[in-house]
């Protein structure tokens, strides 16, 4: 067979890898920039992970969820904005906002297109020769499996973390016997209004590891089950201690709907419908009569479960950039500059200032992780902080560095922070320091509601 050489365009476009609300943003202010945006989606439609999630409530408003460009380049289609002091669910976020995003760009948006890697033509990430003067190359695997190679002038990443989500393991790998128990576990927030996910949990024991908005959402759906389904109950499992932060700002938050989330979570406890174990490292998974054991470091053993939802936060895939020069912490795995302002062991609230092509940018020039992926393995990422991200970017490769520079957002507070978010101890998280406090690790019952199964050893 023989293979073409590859042809470089005399005007190229910035790729954007991933058509989801970030990635589109980052395409709407190219385009206001001048500047030609190719997205490549590797799913059939706009938002393919967020379709996956569409059941859940967010907790921002429309307000904060609508990408200013994004809205500039609606308004001639006759588009209209949705009640910005409303939350959508992530399928009105589709319906309503990202679809109509994409179809507005039309074929500035490339679906069934998966990019399986990038590089600069004719050099690996070896060579140091004229490195910067060449156009990157990105190999894209169509839907019908089908290879192609473009050129760009800007690759922007815009992909998520959605499809590596993080195991039960408390050391980061997965737990002995978690693969082989697949069928019992999932790691996303459950459709209670789907009728067959309604009845794998219905009357069940559901183990919920994970200490955020996610696990929140979970363990207050589960509450909302167990009304109406008796014997329902959930097990909340934490690798940490209980704290003044642990269920994040309340009240104090100045996203009402993500102080909220916390408090149903709270409730959930309280009131009988969740028992909380915490201090517990997941190191094995095991079957007991049809049913799953959870096993941690220390020797403890839970009682038995029917299901286990997992919500340990998200990683980022790099296989595919592998030949890029990423500048990326070690820890986080988020860009160097922006990982201290994110790092869960400085902090444990969601606060984070608004950032841009400075702190994005990485020793390989004109390649940029945006949205989820920017924060690596770190949580609490929130809308608005991308499309600040993007506008920043397209800001700098149109020549502006001024507008690149400047800031533009100002983000709500958590209304909480109880010090480093990653302890073991409860001295750990009291210091002049950080504030905030945390019990020691232990298995309890908080609250003093309806009688719950007792978890523990």
């Amino acid at each position: 067979m023989t293979v073409p050489p590859v042809e470089v365009p005399t005007a190229l476009p910035a790729v954007v890898i991933g058509a989801g609300p970030i990635g589109l943003a980052a395409a709407a202010h190219l385009v206001e920039r001048g500047v030609q945006p190719l997205v490549l989606e590797a799913g059939d439609g706009a938002g393919s992970a967020v379709r996956e999630w569409s059941h859940v409530r967010l907790f921002s408003t429309w307000a904060e969820l609508v990408d200013p460009a994004a809205e500039k380049l609606l308004a001639p289609t006759g588009w209209t904005a949705p009640d910005g002091a409303t939350c959508p669910t992530g399928g009105d976020w589709v319906d309503k906002y990202l679809q109509p995003l994409a179809d507005t760009l039309g074929d500035r948006v490339r679906f069934g297109a998966r990019v399986t890697g990038v590089s600069r033509l004719g050099r690996d990430r070896v060579v140091d020769a004229d490195r910067d003067q060449q156009p990157f190359t990105v190999h894209i695997r169509g839907a019908d499996g089908t290879e192609e190679r473009l050129t760009a002038r800007a690759v922007i990443d815009a992909s998520g973390t959605w499809s590596t989500p993080g195991p039960i393991g408390g050391d980061g790998l997965p737990a002995f016997g978690e693969r082989t128990a697949s069928d019992r576990i999932s790691y996303r927030v459950p459709d209670l209004k789907d009728p067959v996910v309604r009845a794998r949990y219905a009357g069940r024991r559901t183990a919920v590891i994970g200490s955020g908005a996610s696990a929140f959402t979970a363990l207050a759906h589960l509450a909302d089950l167990a009304k109406d389904a008796p014997n329902t109950h959930a097990v909340w499992v934490l690798r940490r201690g209980i704290g003044g932060s642990t269920f994040g700002g309340g009240e104090a938050d100045q996203l009402p709907a993500r102080g909220a989330l916390g408090l149903a979570a709270k409730a959930a406890v309280e009131d009988g419908y969740a028992s909380a174990v915490t201090g517990f490292r997941t190191t094995a998974v095991e079957r007991s009569d049809g049913r799953l054991v959870l096993v941690a470091e220390d020797g403890r053993r839970l009682d038995p479960v029917d299901e286990v939802v997992v919500l340990t936060g998200f990683r980022p895939d790099l296989s595919f950039l592998d030949e890029l020069r990423l500048g990326l912490d070690e820890r986080l795995q988020a860009p160097v500059e922006l990982a201290p302002l994110i790092d869960p062991n400085v902090h444990s609230c969601g606060t984070v200032y608004p950032h841009g092509v400075r702190e994005l940018s990485h020793p390989e020039q004109d390649v940029y992780l945006v949205g989820m992926k920017s924060y690596g393995r770190a949580p609490t990422f929130l809308a608005m902080t991308g499309y600040e991200q993007v506008r920043s970017i397209a800001a700098a490769l149109a020549g502006d560095q001024e507008a690149a520079e400047r800031v533009e957002l100002t983000l709500p507070e958590t209304g909480v922070c109880g010090g480093a978010g990653l302890f073991d101890e409860a001295d750990a998280a009291t210091s002049e320091e950080g504030g905030g406090c945390c019990a020691a690790p232990t298995t309890l019952q908080i609250g003093t509601g309806a009688p719950a199964p007792a978890g523990g050893c």
